[in-house]
């Protein structure tokens, strides 16, 4: 029934959506009721079940729902002109419905398919409405990166179907102990994540993008690489536990590296990219543990992630359509223009450190008890990771909310209704949902 209700509020003429936005928060509060009261959620999962959905592919499914209506709340600028607004329409719901499909899969060609048809509206946002002329670049590095590491694993899933007969995810039990098999089929989701060494790609496709753009790379496309993940990896159990040292190591060392270089960022959107980067690796982490702890911290940080990200790149792009810069260096003193907006800053930055009572933090536990349990070395790369991640948020936040204004600033600095609510629409989930942490704990 939710979903019809989502699906309704799709149906609806675009200027009746857009300018209506009481309609919006009632939907969003109808559904944060429905994630908040867990006989509910047991309620329409058990409905879901009929979509082929269990608790994972629903929590994602939310997710796609609400950060695609919060895309078309955050592009006013788009709707402006009314043949772009149409089109620009038309792209997102094709993106829903390529996600929601692609998490609403029971066979595993299927989701390869849907999820590589996700790429296709993904590379539109970004070089249609992109801010530069490197958005061309920045979409032939996601096309290819993407295309190059996937193109193997359509092999694998042709040799999977020949031994095994059925292609159906609920019944994959025939498990794989050939080295090259595995790096074939892992290896499109450890691009998508990304994985520290083949990360180059997201940065790049996050500062050319429109906020939509952004929007729908930090919150969604980046939890595909998980999602395939945590389907895929019981063909591989005796081989990963032999392996994945390699990838842990990789994510948890690349992480405290990634961390460093956010210090080095002079562009907001930039900085919040490569901390998106830093954070996969902790996700990675956990996957590869192969234990419980990390399953059920991998899908928690993966949800939070998507909230908190999604929301830092709305305020970056607020702060860029009054100063026309994305650069730390203008963007100072905004504290003493829109303090508002400096309460939203420094509540999203609080998040992203994961600082209590987020769902950031109960995902970072979850994984960091995963990671200790596998490993006791593991600590020293997981206290630095923690702890420069307070440091490159709190560098964002102080930099750009204090300090002198730069005196070349003339615009409007009042923040609309949409904005406000925008924001609100992003923290509320994010730091509510840890009172049903049970739910998302008691998945498997």
């Amino acid at each position: 029934m939710m979903k019809m209700i989502m699906f309704l509020l799709f149906l609806m003429p675009l200027n009746f959506i857009f300018h209506f936005w009481l309609i919006q928060l009632f939907l969003f509060i109808f559904m944060f009721l429905v994630m908040m009261n867990l006989s509910m959620v047991n309620y329409f999962i058990n409905i879901s079940y009929l979509f082929g959905n269990d608790l994972l592919s629903f929590t994602l499914v939310l997710l796609s729902i609400w950060i695609c209506v919060l895309m078309m709340m955050a592009s006013e600028k788009i709707y402006k002109i009314e043949f772009f607004s149409k089109l620009f329409s038309f792209v997102i719901l094709f993106l829903l419905l390529s996600l929601i499909l692609t998490f609403s899969s029971m066979n595993l060609f299927i989701f390869y398919l849907f999820f590589e048809i996700s790429l296709i509206p993904t590379l539109i946002l970004i070089v249609g409405w992109g801010y530069q002329p490197e958005r061309i670049q920045a979409g032939v590095y996601l096309l290819f990166y993407t295309l190059l590491a996937s193109l193997p694993m359509l092999i694998v899933i042709f040799n999977y179907y020949n031994n095994n007969g059925s292609l159906d995810l609920y019944y994959m039990n025939f498990e794989y102990s050939n080295l090259i098999i595995y790096f074939c089929m892992i290896m499109v989701f450890l691009v998508k994540m990304p994985m520290y060494f083949i990360h180059l790609w997201l940065p790049k496709a996050h500062v050319e993008a429109p906020i939509s753009g952004s929007m729908i790379l930090a919150g969604i496309m980046l939890k595909l690489g998980g999602y395939g993940m945590l389907r895929i990896m019981n063909l591989f159990l005796s081989l990963g536990m032999k392996l994945n040292y390699m990838f842990i190591s990789i994510s948890l060392v690349g992480g405290f590296i990634v961390s460093l270089i956010c210090l080095r960022q002079s562009d907001m959107k930039s900085l919040i990219a490569y901390s998106s980067v830093a954070h996969m690796g902790m996700v990675i982490g956990g996957l590869m543990t192969f234990n419980y702890w990390g399953f059920c911290g991998s899908l928690v940080l993966m949800l939070a992630h998507g909230l908190c990200s999604s929301g830092m790149f709305c305020l970056a792009n607020i702060s860029y359509e009054r100063i026309n810069s994305r650069s730390l260096y203008l963007n100072k003193g905004m504290i003493n223009i829109l303090p508002s907006l400096s309460l939203w800053w420094f509540l999203l930055s609080s998040s992203n450190m994961a600082a209590p009572p987020s769902f950031n933090l109960l995902g970072e536990i979850m994984l960091i008890n995963s990671l200790v349990v596998y490993s006791k070395f593991t600590m020293v790369f997981i206290g630095l990771i923690s702890f420069f991640s307070a440091a490159y948020s709190l560098f964002l936040y102080s930099y750009s909310q204090h300090g002198n204004i730069y005196t070349g600033i003339y615009s409007n600095f009042m923040c609309s209704m949409r904005e406000y609510l925008l924001l609100f629409l992003h923290w509320i989930p994010l730091n509510f949902l840890i009172l049903s942490s049970d739910l998302f704990s008691l998945w498997v």
